[in-house]
Order: C-alpha cells, then structure tokens, then sequence
C-alpha cells in the first residue's frame, strides 16, 4: 500500500525507488510500534520527508540539518510556548524517542 501511496511504480528495478520505500516503511512501522495515533503518524512522515528533502534537495549537512529537526521539535512539551511549533502533538517522551530513532 505505501508503495501505491508514494506512486512508486518501480521498485523492483529502481534502487532509488527501492531505498526510499524502505526508508518510509522503516519509519512507519516504527511510530506504529509506538502507539502513535493517526495525527501523530502523519507528523513523523512529514518529518522524515522534511529531513530528507533537506538532505537531497537543499544539500544540507548533518549538522545543519539536526539544527533544523531541533526547531521543528522546539516547544514540545510547553503549553502556549512561542517556541511551540507544528509537532506539539507529541510528548515530551515521544520528541525523545523520535530524536534518538533519527
């Protein structure tokens, strides 16, 4: 199913193909494996998107992009923070658990 979701009509003879279905069933399967509810799904796999689109795209370092998963985690926990941004979904322990899973 995610392979039809990512419109992926070539994994068997693309590599590319092929790794990136990995990447995002590995990433899915864990969040599930944590109870992460629907809402909270879909905000890791933006995250994943987001940190490899930095990656491929912007041709962001490590370092640099770990700088920008920090400001997109930024906040979690505090309620009515101005630092609280799109992931305020997640609990303390979650942001945890997905940063040491990254």
């Amino acid at each position: 199913k995610l392979e039809e979701f990512l419109n992926f009509n070539q994994v068997k003879t693309s590599l590319k193909e092929a790794i990136l279905l990995d990447y995002y069933t590995a990433g899915f399967w864990w969040a599930k494996e944590r109870n992460f509810s629907v809402i909270q799904l879909s905000g890791f796999m933006d995250l994943l998107n987001f940190l490899l689109d930095n990656l491929s795209d912007k041709h962001m370092t490590l370092g640099d992009n770990l700088k920008e998963l920090g400001k997109a985690m930024a906040g979690i926990g505090e309620p009515d923070s101005e630092k609280s941004g799109d992931l305020n979904f997640f609990s303390i322990e979650q942001a945890k658990a997905i940063i040491d899973y990254l």
